[in-house]
Parts: structure tokens; sequence; C-alpha cells
């Protein structure tokens, strides 16, 4: 099932993690607990890279856009920064820095390892390069309801979550072109911003303490989680 964090005081983990099916970005400056929690979860599975990026900013979830094929980072990251984490990679995830249009857009882009959500005004260069280094398709939805990007989603190879406002139109097309089930919730008692609030990969995902029992059955549901033997 999913897991409720803590980064400091605040609830916001998409913020602050990116968590993949090949391996998870972790921001500095987190407690004991925080670190101690993801490290339980997943320290026999994938790396765990403990870095800043863009010049010391923890918030590796919110400036970084990756799935197991690779990662972009924002393009003021240092060559210390970028070297660490070039080093943590697993053999095969290709890496490269964003140009500064793309870091702009990186908050509106959720993806999994076949498909990326972006804004409906993602420039054709930032989605070439996203299909380039991440090796996955481009989904822009219609101009006419934008405002569900991925920054109001979470997604992974099982399925989607999405900003509760989003019609049954929406959920279906949703559905179709990104070929996953998506439903609509909310994160972190009551908060649709589902990306700040919640990472998730193929077999767990790290969300705010704040997330209730509601909220969390049906992260559970959508994401095919369960509860641990």
């Amino acid at each position: 099932m999913a897991n409720r964090l803590l980064f400091g005081n605040s609830t916001e983990i998409g913020f602050y993690c990116k968590l993949t099916n090949a391996y998870c970005l972790v921001g500095t400056g987190g407690s004991n607990n925080f670190y101690s929690a993801i490290e339980a979860e997943l320290e026999d599975a994938i790396p765990i890279i403990k870095t800043s990026v863009g010049g010391g900013c923890s918030g590796v979830g919110r400036f970084c856009i990756g799935n197991k094929n690779g990662l972009l980072l924002p393009h003021t990251t240092t060559l210390e920064e970028l070297l660490h984490i070039k080093r943590s990679l697993p053999d095969g995830v290709a890496l490269q820095l964003m140009q500064e249009e793309l870091c702009a857009s990186s908050r509106f882009i959720a993806c999994n390892d076949y498909v990326a959500l972006a804004h409906a005004d993602l420039h054709s260069d930032a989605k070439e390069l996203i299909t380039d280094i991440l090796g996955i398709e481009v989904f822009k939805p219609e101009d006419y309801y934008s405002f569900f990007s991925g920054s109001y989603c979470a997604l992974s190879n099982i399925g989607g979550l999405i900003h509760p406002h989003a019609s049954k139109e929406v959920l279906d097309e949703l559905s179709a072109a990104l070929g996953v089930p998506f439903e609509t919730g909310t994160v972190n008692r009551g908060s649709q911003a589902i990306a700040p609030g919640m990472t998730v990969n193929d077999w767990t995902a790290f969300c705010g303490s704040s997330t209730t029992r509601a909220e969390l059955c049906v992260i559970d549901r959508v994401f095919k989680l369960r509860e641990p033997l």
C-alpha cells in the first residue's frame, strides 16, 4: 500500500522525491525518519539517490522528469550534482540536462515508462527531448482542458490518478491515449495537486502524511498496490 511520509514540515512528498521503476531520487534536507522509510521500502529493489539539483535545490521531484529509461535534470544542475547522479544511476539509464524552456514546463509533465502527459503548450523541441531521452510518446490534451496536465496527475504503468474535477469524457480520453485506466482523487486531505503530493511506481507509492485513509484506498486501488505480506 501507499506510504505516508513527511519531508521536514512539508506533506508535498512528490516535490522532494522522484520514484521510478529503476531508481528513486530524494532531496537533501529531509529527516532521518523520511530517509529510513524510503530505504525500508526500496533498498533491496532499486538505488536510492540522495541529491540536490539545480545548484542546491531539494525539489528533485518538481524539477526532474524521469522513468526507467532516462532522467532529465534542470539546466542549472551543477557538475558535482550531475556526476553524483550519473554514478548512482543504474547502467543503461540515459541522463541529460533540460533546456530552460523545458525546465519551466517540467511540473506540468507526468510520465511512466511508455508515455507522458504534458501541457498543451509544450514546445516541439521539448517534446522531442522527452521522446529521445525517456524513450516515450508525449500526449498533449486539447486546449479546452489543458489544465489537466501532469501537475494534477500521478501516473504509473498500472494506472493514473487525476484532479477530481476531470469529467468522464476526460478520463476516457486519457485512458485511451495513455493506455492505463484513470480515476479521480485527491491527496493530503483534499488537495487537488496530485503530483506535488505523491510519487508512484509499479509496486509502491509515497504520499504526504496528511493523506486520509479514504484517499489511500483510492490510491491503492488505482495503482493496484497491496498490503505488505
